[in-house]
């Protein structure tokens, strides 16, 4: 990072410096409703609010962002996935699509599903695509995970992301949010998980683009201060 709320992100084999003044995650962005839905309730079955709406749209502080490979927790219940994440620029041409991963305090989100997230830093990879260049195979990207747990990596989450609400569908609910989209940077929904939960010591995923034979990959360590 050169300077104040300002990132280094490759596209296309290029560095270029992109200004994030603001930082959103939308949650509960599942395509199929009533799947949705029973979440939300199995959710809450284990304590965690129920959202006033689905989706759901919960800002973050622009200095949870991190693209440094560690982050710092307090707790032993913190955990990511994996994330499309938008990165809006100047205009309405400059939309990169990359992956992040929403790393949220587990214990906390039953109390309070915003604080949960804002107690987390946010990693995204250093690497995007243009939209343009995926939006017309949008259904074929994938995301996937995996979680370092005792000395050795688990599959945690691998899906295409027709599991999640279209970009057109992302993008109108923003703009019924009234979100100033320009130099916004959104986690805009992550695939199911293999097996719920876990707990590791470090985090790695991947945005798969099969069509054009390409793959975004980013990992970070977690370092847990408690």
């Amino acid at each position: 990072m050169n300077k104040r709320n300002s990132y280094m992100i490759e596209v296309d084999g290029k560095q270029i410096e992109l200004t994030i003044d603001r930082a959103y995650c939308i949650g509960y962005t599942g395509r199929n409703k009533e799947k949705t839905l029973e979440h939300v309730k199995e959710l809450a079955a284990i304590g965690v609010p129920e959202p006033e709406e689905i989706p759901a749209l919960y800002p973050i502080s622009k200095s949870n962002l991190n693209q440094q490979g560690e982050i710092e927790v307090v707790g032993h219940q913190t955990s990511g996935e994996a994330e499309v994440v938008l990165i809006f620029g100047e205009n309405d041409k400059e939309i990169f699509l990359t992956v992040g991963s929403d790393h949220t305090d587990r214990s906390l989100e039953t109390v309070d599903i915003n604080k949960s997230k804002q107690v987390c830093d946010k990693p995204f990879a250093k690497e995007a695509w243009k939209l343009s260049a995926v939006i017309n195979h949008w259904d074929e990207l994938e995301l996937a995970s995996d979680i370092f747990i005792d000395g050795k990596w688990e599959p945690y989450q691998k899906e295409k992301i027709s599991k999640i609400i279209a970009f057109e569908e992302i993008l109108e609910y923003l703009k019924k949010k009234r979100v100033s989209m320009k130099n916004s940077i959104v986690f805009a929904g992550t695939v199911p998980l293999k097996e719920g939960f876990k707990y590791g010591e470090e985090f790695r995923l991947s945005f798969i683009d099969p069509i054009r034979n390409k793959a975004i990959e980013t990992s970070y360590i977690i370092n847990n201060l408690a």
